[in-house]
């Protein structure tokens, strides 16, 4: 057909489908229109227009459903097949536009119009091909389901209308794009078309061959694992296993079943378990979720052990471990008491407060036993992370719950006694504030539903007994102070000190050494000598160090001076040929056998050294200036000498010793009370611009601080200035104010018990502190003899080494300058 020129043609039109020129395509037609169609071009031996239709799902379509441009093909072959349909074989040959449809029943009839598709630039059309070959080539790289041959029939095309026509069948375009393309008659804008339209394919193919790549190294990975396990599991079928993890499904569920526990927690393992049968089992999603469920399996939700009521076993075992501490060991029986009476009742939540050796730790363990419950130790010091407490969230690796519910997995047991060692030591910083946690552990209100972050479920600490041990409580965040009920134990007196070292300390560190066997005898006095002339402490620690000390030396005095069997506390009977023998030599030795190892106080200045402390040796001569002050600390009670000294000068003031900032400020409040009452003093007024007073505490490397040294240093003062010595068997404690007054104080049992141990008769203390007296030992009281003031007055007259006050306060300058002495015998008050 010449181009321009108009023929009528059969039209077969096509769904999802476009012929292009030279291109060759079958079909199977069932349309009954179509196959008339192909009958009638087949019997006038004509060619037929190819053209698309605009929607495939229109079975009868009208002229405006059908593409305006399309193309003449040559039907090649036809065949008919046994359903109805027709098999055709066509081929493309050139583009015609569609003039009209002419009016037939049977088949459409088309009036079509050739179309010039010789190319404008010839140039620019040659430059295209070349871009566009290269470009395919690419493109086959990529598309792997391009037959090799079409590229080799690409490469020797040269007309530009066909090279397109050619590729553009091969690409995996949609219909619309393709129609687009058929209706570029410009052979060169036609393959400018192309060349953008392979190029986006390109960009989506090698994209797509990444994400192959990446999915198929995923799925070989996967399918090696499940390719192994499918092998163990073929394995263990043949050597006779189960398998192992299928069953251990099953027995976590009737575990889960058969264990006491909330229905939330129930409920939440069932669900853990659910989802770890969908996970295979070397997946470290699996691994997290084991240990979960094992977690929450293994904690002692409803398992409590059986409480012993007997309140005299209870006593007798507490009495048994400890000698003292009557007042924990009353708690603890009130406590049984109660239990006895009210089931009901909840743990409480103590705190032993004391200075360190005093047997917190141990006297909680004897606690436990005489409760009959399991008893688990906590240690806090030093702990600064809130998940210490309540536990790693299961989003971190290697989450675990907090240290408590870690020790009820410990001990097994839901109602043990749980030990919260050195409370005040725990500290704070950007991980959060562990105090913060310990407010809901220890709080009876709140802990019957704990949450710990790990399970993040409710648990019950409401039968758990905590207790807690503290060596200062100013350290405790008061909220955490205030749940808590304070048991204060403070250091022991001597008498205390020397039954714990004879009935538990020196039985131990015997048995410790190895010498259980052999007659060692430590006699009472040196148990004395020890505490007394080696150990200043609150507690016993030290000196159950000291006998430590002591029973390593005679371990070695035994091993090297003598033979093992000279000092065995049960002499084995000798060979009676061997006594024959030996004659008088085993004679000598049976004596030594008799008597043993002694340790008196003259071996253990040998074993021990010189005695380290002085007891009971106060000073041989009253001091000007020197008092003996009481402070605390928190390992107890100790004495701080007082030192002042006036030399002329300029009115120069000097504190030293490192003091702190509340003990300078009663240096200053001493001082100015001094100046205050100089005229009653008989002293000038010039008397203080012509001296020097420097006031001074020894031990210049330990800080001290504190508001109740006031009437120490004021005693101190005015010894210095009047020259009148201070006593030395007297030692004191209490706030002054500027006009004199004493006022209370805090650790006065720890201040006596301090002062007894160093051998003070005289003690003098606020009046406002009479009610702290009933807390001191009887044995200490009936050693001492306590004063009660309330005016600094009182305690110069008591203190300073005179026959009247009358030597100290000059009587006949009351009137000329309005200043009485607080001196009459009868405001002080005696015990």
């Amino acid at each position: 057909m010449s181009e321009g020129k108009v023929q009528q043609l059969p039209l077969l039109p096509l769904r999802d489908l476009i012929i292009f020129p030279h291109m060759m395509m079958p079909l199977f037609v069932g349309r009954e229109k179509s196959i008339n169609a192909l009958e009638e071009a087949m019997s006038k031996q004509t060619d037929i227009v190819l053209a698309a239709q605009k929607d495939a799902k229109t079975n009868n379509p009208e002229p405006k459903d059908i593409f305006a441009i399309g193309t003449v093909g040559t039907i090649i072959q036809l065949l008919r097949l046994p359903d109805g349909t027709v098999k055709v074989l066509v081929e493309g040959k050139r583009r015609v536009k569609i003039k009209n449809f002419v009016n037939n029943d049977n088949f459409f009839t088309v009036a079509v119009e050739a179309l010039d598709e010789d190319p404008t630039n010839i140039v620019e059309a040659q430059a295209l091909v070349r871009s566009v070959k290269g470009t395919f080539e690419t493109y086959v790289k990529l598309n792997k389901r391009i037959p090799p041959e079409i590229l080799m029939r690409v490469s020797t095309i040269e007309n530009p209308g066909e090279l397109a026509d050619i590729i553009v069948a091969q690409l995996n375009l949609k219909l619309e794009d393709k129609q687009t393309v058929l209706e570029i008659i410009d052979p060169s804008k036609r393959l400018e078309h192309l060349l953008n339209l392979m190029t986006g394919e390109i960009e989506i193919l090698e994209v797509e061959k990444k994400i192959r790549t990446r999915v198929k190294k995923q799925m070989e990975r996967s399918q090696k694992e499940y390719y192994l396990n499918e092998q163990m599991q073929a394995i263990q079928k043949e050597l006779g296993e189960k398998d192992d993890y299928q069953a251990e499904l099953q027995d976590l569920e009737i575990k889960t079943k058969n264990k006491k526990m909330s229905q939330e927690a129930k409920d939440k393992v069932m669900k853990e378990i659910k989802k770890l049968k969908m996970m295979s089992p070397m997946s470290a999603e699996a691994t997290v979720v084991r240990n979960y469920i094992d977690w929450v399996l293994s904690l002692p939700w409803a398992d409590y052990t059986e409480e012993k009521h007997d309140i005299k076993n209870a006593q007798r075992i507490l009495d048994d471990d400890h000698w003292g501490l009557e007042k924990v060991k009353d708690r603890i029986l009130e406590y049984l008491a109660v239990l006895s009476i009210s089931k009901d009742m909840k743990g409480p939540i103590l705190c032993l407060a004391g200075p360190p050796g005093v047997g917190k730790t141990s006297l909680a363990r004897s606690i436990a036993e005489s409760l009959n419950r399991p008893f688990a130790r906590i240690s806090l010091g030093g702990v600064r992370d809130e998940a210490e407490i309540r536990g790693h969230r299961k989003t971190y690796v290697g989450a675990m719950p907090g240290k408590i519910l870690q020790a009820l997995r410990k001990v097994d047991k839901g109602n043990p006694l749980v030990l919260l060692d050195e409370i005040d030591k725990m500290a704070n910083d950007f991980r959060g504030d562990p105090a913060a946690a310990m407010l809901e552990v220890l709080d009876p209100e709140q802990n019957n539903n704990f949450q710990d972050h790990y399970l993040e479920l409710e648990y019950d600490l409401s039968k758990v007994m905590f207790i807690a041990t503290a060596n200062s409580l100013h350290t405790i965040p008061r909220p955490l102070l205030d749940r808590m009920e304070i048991i204060n134990l403070e250091g022991y007196i001597e008498q205390e000190k020397f039954h714990i070292a004879k009935n538990y300390l020196v039985p131990k560190q015997l048995e410790n050494h190895g010498l259980k066997d052999y007659k060692v005898t430590i006699k009472d006095d040196t148990i004395r000598d020890v505490i007394r002339y080696y150990t200043r402490e609150a507690g016993v620690r030290n000196l159950e160090r000291q006998f430590a000390n002591v029973a390593r030396k005679v371990a070695k005095d035994i091993v090297m001076n003598e033979t093992l069997e000279n000092f065995k506390a049960e002499a084995k009977t000798e060979k009676k040929a061997a006594a024959a023998k030996k004659g008088a030599k085993t004679a000598k030795t049976s004596t030594k056998k008799n008597e043993g190892y002694v340790v008196t106080p003259q071996k253990l200045v040998e074993l021990l050294g010189p005695h380290k402390y002085k007891f009971g040796m106060i000073e041989t001569e009253n001091e000007i200036g020197l008092t003996n002050g009481m402070a605390w600390t928190e390992v107890g009670g100790d004495l701080l000498a007082v030192e002042v000294s006036v030399v002329p000068g300029k009115g120069k003031f000097t504190v030293t010793g490192q003091l702190g900032d509340v003990m300078k400020e009663s240096c200053a409040a001493a001082m100015s009370y001094v100046r205050s009452r100089g005229p009653l003093f008989g002293l000038d007024k010039e008397y203080f611009s012509n001296i020097d007073v420097h006031i001074h505490l020894p031990e210049g490397a330990v800080p001290k601080d504190g508001p109740s040294a006031g009437i120490a240093l004021t005693t101190s003062i005015v010894s210095a200035i009047m020259k009148v010595p201070v006593k030395r068997t007297v030692a004191m404690t209490g706030e002054v104010s500027l006009r004199g007054r004493v006022m209370a104080i805090g650790g006065l049992k720890e201040k006596i018990l301090a002062a007894h141990r160093g051998g003070i008769k005289l003690i003098i203390c606020p009046k406002e502190n009479e009610k702290d007296l009933k807390d001191i030992p009887k044995d200490v009281m009936k050693d001492l003899k306590v004063i009660l003031v309330d005016h600094v007055d009182q305690v110069l007259i008591n203190a300073l080494d005179i026959k009247s006050p009358k030597e100290l306060f000059k009587i006949q300058k009351e009137r000329e300058f309005g200043i009485k002495a607080q001196y009459t015998g009868q405001s002080v008050h005696h015990h």
